[in-house]
């Protein structure tokens, strides 16, 4: 089962990355993991308002913040997602974006979980 755990949470996040990118400060990444936690359902609002104005630049923007936050934890799929998306606003064709946005919304169900366990090790 712990296996199994581990296999998930790596095809979520690159915990090595992550690790590299606070020079392996365990208690940093948790603190990290924590502020994204926090701030996730902010940026993700601002990008399903930016596409319910169909406003390009605004989901261009919000996808990029979203887009760099991820991309802290190496979690690629959702980097991935929200990067289509941000192209999308960037080119200003938004016709299949409410469906990256559905996407990038179920990769980052996945992340969350897998965020929530690094975020806990901080309280330890």
């Amino acid at each position: 089962m712990q296996h199994e755990r581990a296999t998930q949470d790596a095809s979520v996040l690159d915990l090595e990355e992550a690790l590299a990118r606070v020079d392996g400060d365990h208690q940093l990444l948790a603190e990290l993991a924590a502020l994204f936690l926090d701030s996730c359902p902010t940026m993700q609002a601002a990008i399903q308002e930016a596409l319910a104005r169909r406003d390009a630049k605004a989901v261009q923007h919000a996808a990029h913040t979203l887009k760099g936050s991820v991309g802290n934890f190496g979690a690629q799929a959702a980097f991935d997602a929200a990067l289509a998306l941000e192209q999308m606003g960037r080119q200003g064709d938004l016709s299949g974006a409410d469906a990256a946005f559905a996407h990038l919304e179920a990769e980052i169900a996945r992340l969350q979980p897998v965020l929530s366990q690094l975020a806990a090790t901080a309280m330890e």
